[in-house]
């Protein structure tokens, strides 16, 4: 089981990797999707704990499910 700061690092990191795969600059994603700068790189940073909701905003401003940001989970984790 992942401990709460390595599940916001590595949520954070995929949130991340997608973003620059869209060739998008953080102002740009914000933008898109109606949040702030800070909030957005706090998580991306694992600064935060963010929501459910806030995934399905994310993940559907970069056009992907949002079990793209929760690719590192496996079965019993």
């Amino acid at each position: 089981m992942y401990t709460k700061n390595t599940f916001q690092t590595l949520l954070g990191k995929n949130v991340r990797r997608v973003r620059i795969s869209r060739n998008m600059t953080i102002e740009e994603l914000a933008h898109e999707a109606n949040m702030t700068y800070s909030q957005i790189s706090r998580i991306e940073l694992g600064k935060i704990n963010t929501s459910a909701y806030t995934l399905h905003v994310l993940s559907r401003t970069l056009d992907v499910t949002p079990m793209e940001f929760l690719d590192f989970l496996e079965p019993g984790n």
